[in-house]
């Protein structure tokens, strides 16, 4: 198990694999969260900056969270506790039917919590890119950590 202890700043990880879009996927998530037009139709979506059916933001921060996930229990699980939430998230490009997302992540910034000595909280940077290497989206993202020895007075 990975905890607070053992993790070091500057560490750049990358999903252990790319995660292919499929137009079935774009629709239903958006006729479920997000159903914008150009979300859910060929032709509504044509006529739009987009010029072709995209996913919607909020499903390709999703698809994000799964490789991230699936990059924390690749090799060694990660003693996590949840997040207190994002401190930015930009969409850079539109995510189309048939791209293929991967993520890399590098740590940021950690530090022990004074009001729970057993948690740090650590912040993280995410980009995503296409298979073309182009930036998609970004965020900063905040992670509760268990510490392995809430008593030991070090970082």
């Amino acid at each position: 198990m990975k905890y607070y202890e053992d993790m070091v700043v500057g560490t750049v990880t990358h999903s252990p694999r790319a995660y292919k879009v499929t137009r079935e996927e774009v629709i239903d998530f958006a006729s479920k969260y997000d159903p914008q037009p150009f979300h859910l139709d060929d032709e509504a979506a044509a006529n739009t900056f987009f010029g072709r059916l995209s996913a919607s933001g909020w499903h390709t921060a999703a698809m994000t969270m799964r490789l991230m996930v699936e990059g924390m229990q690749d090799k060694e699980p990660t003693a996590g506790l949840g997040s207190p939430g994002i401190d930015e998230l930009k969409w850079h490009k539109p995510v189309y039917p048939g791209d293929e997302l991967r993520v890399e992540t590098t740590l940021v910034s950690k530090r022990r919590m004074k009001s729970r000595p057993d948690m740090g909280l650590t912040k993280s940077q995410q980009k995503v890119f296409n298979q073309d290497d182009e930036l998609v989206l970004s965020m900063i993202g905040n992670g509760l950590i268990r510490v392995r020895d809430p008593e030991a007075d070090t970082e």
